[in-house]
């Protein structure tokens, strides 16, 4: 038979080093769609940013007069349409995006993920440190939470329920969805709205001393408007009476017993978790066990992801298993406080006393604020 060159070709074995050519293509190849995969999967869990700013420039005069709680209410300062959800925290989502998704690759590889609606859902209270605590829930695996504040049950909530869920990031079964919108204990229409949603939704307070809270919700706003009136003026209808003006959001807000009542007209206690903003900063991992038990949750985030800032003055987080600089939230955290009257702050712990006592008795817990 006659020597072909051509069929000896094909009847030669590729050698070892083609092989490993090939098999190094192949990993490459996987892990630029895993990439691809990561980058898809975190677009999804933010809300369009354009279509939301034009919303916002036309809702802002609507926003500025709705009711928050007990009436009208006076939002001299509250104008700036929650900047704390829609502007600082966008900045925060996306920085904080590379710490988020431990499980892209499971669920690259499990074709049972969907958008869900929330299971649980962290409702207030503004400056009390719903962000925080987002943060470190968004640590455990068998949580996927949406960045930032959606506003479906307060502000959006004529878009459907379908457009409330296409924000949702993908979950498997195993997976709790989460979302936080810290305006939703305080307005009237809300509770109802998330019922008739699910009756089993568990909801999440972050509280905080309510002095403490109304300066912080007041500094934050002077942040971005230094040429408002003080916090003293603000705070009174006629201060040489000492009357307090209720109709101010910030002072509002901490009367946390009335808001309760609202919400108890629809959720029995069991499915309402009250976490302490102080002890988010002084034992967050003892508060992230009580949330991780309310959850029904493994305990996966303990001690081990804290670090104290203390130039920020609360905790950090770090990755365990990485030896990496622990993650702080962003420069809108932690501000400094100005200097209220002495005499202004006794004047606002007397008023919040008789609050804050029926709120210790509605919930079974002393938060120690007297």
């Amino acid at each position: 038979m006659e020597y072909s060159p051509f069929l000896h070709i094909l009847h030669v074995v590729p050698s070892s080093h083609v092989r490993n050519k090939l098999f190094v293509f192949c990993i490459m190849l996987s892990l630029w769609v895993y990439m691809i995969y990561c980058c898809v999967g975190y677009c999804s869990t933010v809300p369009n940013l354009t279509y939301s700013s034009v919303r916002r420039n036309e809702n802002d005069a609507a926003t500025d007069n709705r009711d928050s709680s007990l009436g009208a209410s006076r939002d001299l300062l509250n104008n700036e349409n929650e900047l704390d959800s829609r502007g600082d925290e966008w900045t925060e989502v996306r920085s904080e995006a590379k710490a988020v998704d431990d499980n892209a690759m499971s669920g690259f590889l499990n074709e049972t993920e969907s958008k869900k609606f929330p299971q649980a859902i962290i409702i207030g209270v503004k400056k009390g440190g719903t962000r925080a605590l987002l943060e470190f829930l968004r640590l455990h695996p068998d949580i996927r939470a949406v960045g930032a504040e959606p506003h479906f049950f307060d502000r959006n909530y004529d878009k459907g329920l379908e457009w409330y869920r296409e924000l949702m990031p993908k979950s498997s079964e195993d997976q709790l969805t989460m979302e936080k919108t810290p305006s939703y204990f305080v307005t009237r229409e809300v509770p109802s709205r998330i019922y008739s949603m699910s009756k089993d939704t568990k909801l999440i307070v972050v509280v905080r001393n309510p002095v403490t809270r109304a300066i912080s919700d007041y500094t934050q706003t002077r942040s971005k408007k230094p040429d408002i009136p003080s916090f003293e003026s603000l705070t009174f209808k006629n201060m040489s009476a000492g009357l307090i003006d209720t109709t101010w959001s910030a002072v509002q807000i901490g009367m946390y017993a009335r808001h309760l009542e609202r919400w108890l007209q629809f959720f029995p206690m069991e499915q309402l978790l009250f976490v302490s903003g102080e002890r988010l900063i002084t034992d967050p991992a003892g508060e992230m066990t009580r949330v991780q038990d309310f959850l029904r949750l493994r305990r996966v985030v303990t001690e081990k992801y804290f670090h104290f800032n203390p130039t920020k003055g609360f905790p950090c987080l770090k990755r365990p298993e990485v030896n990496t600089k622990p993650h702080c939230l962003g420069k809108t955290k932690g501000r400094t406080h100005p200097n209220i009257d002495p005499q202004v702050v006794r004047t606002l712990r007397d008023f919040y006393k008789p609050f804050n006592r029926k709120f210790y008795k509605m919930t079974g817990h002393n938060f120690g604020w007297d």
